[in-house]
């Protein structure tokens, strides 16, 4: 009951729909206020001891933590409850406890596997800046390979980016190996670890199956390509207009995306007469230029194409 409120149409007494968060007359149901008030406790306090005394719940469960972030934590703070500074004695007592419960936590080889496979994940996705849910599915990914499968022995490096690989597939991201084991290791390592990762991202295909792990549009790699090399406007246009009148799948399987959007901007840019340099755009996609100019004689080749170019309107 909403205390001794009463009903301003019909004066009887009001009642709280926890359902729906509003307060309504128990007779002829008008919404008396749109939300019912909240007397408790909230996190506003000036300090960070107030803030943690009043603070009415712990953060939101997430997959990307080995206890699903709903474990307790020992404060480290230097004051009781009730504000006063805790002595020397207690505060020496209270950091071996904090020390003992860390170590306690992560208990066993497995769980310390896949802490440091989870953390080295979320590192990974912050580097990159990935969104939320590419961490959260990724961590799924994993979790569930660890119950079918003993990964004892993997690499961390390797196994993190085959998960954040297929997670990217599965989210709609364009990442490419490279890019992920490149926000893992130093650059000198970035081939040898990419291998590693490829040979686990099929063996993960083969464990958790693709079904979900859908093939990226080449739109998406197209505009990604143009807008890291800041390419015109009109020649991205051109590129995805190209790219959707010869949809084939004989061009694009088995061959590496990146190469047959960065074909499509060089044939684009050269249609519109600009001068545009394959050492550039091989760069920006991540491959050869050899790669290019395959890519470019396979599409060239498959059609007979006939462009009409608007001519520019002349400068005054």
């Amino acid at each position: 009951m909403s205390g001794m409120q009463s009903c301003r149409e019909c004066l009887s007494p009001l009642v709280d729909d926890y359902q729906s968060g509003e307060i309504v007359c128990s007779r002829c149901g008008v919404v008396a206020h749109d939300q019912i008030p909240d007397s408790g406790p909230e996190a506003g306090g000036s300090f960070p001891e107030e803030r943690t005394k009043l603070a009415r719940a712990t953060g939101q469960a997430t997959f990307a933590q080995h206890d699903l972030g709903i474990s307790t934590d020992i404060d480290a703070s230097s004051r009781d409850f009730s504000g006063k500074p805790i002595n020397r004695t207690v505060m020496a007592h209270m950091n071996n406890l904090r020390r003992w419960q860390q170590r306690v936590r992560v208990s066993g080889s497995r769980e310390r596997r896949v802490a440091n496979i989870l953390i080295s994940i979320g590192n990974t996705c912050n580097a990159l800046s990935l969104p939320k849910n590419v961490v959260e599915t990724s961590s799924m990914i994993y979790r569930n390979l660890d119950e079918r499968v003993d990964l004892k022995g993997k690499s961390v490096t390797g196994m993190s980016a085959a998960v954040i690989y297929m997670a990217c597939k599965q989210c709609g991201v364009i990442r490419s190996i490279e890019e992920i084991v490149g926000g893992l290791c130093q650059p000198r390592e970035v081939r040898a670890k990419s291998k590693l990762a490829a040979r686990y991202y099929r063996s993960l295909v083969m464990e958790v199956g693709s079904s979900r792990s859908t093939l990226m549009p080449m739109e998406k790699y197209i505009s990604k390509i143009s807008n890291i090399s800041e390419t015109d406007v009109r020649v991205e246009r051109l590129a995805l207009q190209l790219a959707d009148k010869t949809r084939n799948h004989e061009i694009v399987d088995g061959k590496d995306p990146n190469g047959i959007a960065a074909a499509y901007l060089y044939i684009a840019s050269i249609l519109l007469g600009h001068d545009t340099i394959q050492r550039d755009i091989s760069g920006t996609a991540g491959v050869t230029e050899v790669t290019i100019r395959n890519r470019c004689k396979e599409i060239l080749g498959a059609y007979n194409l006939r462009i009409t170019l608007k001519p520019s309107a002349p400068r005054r």
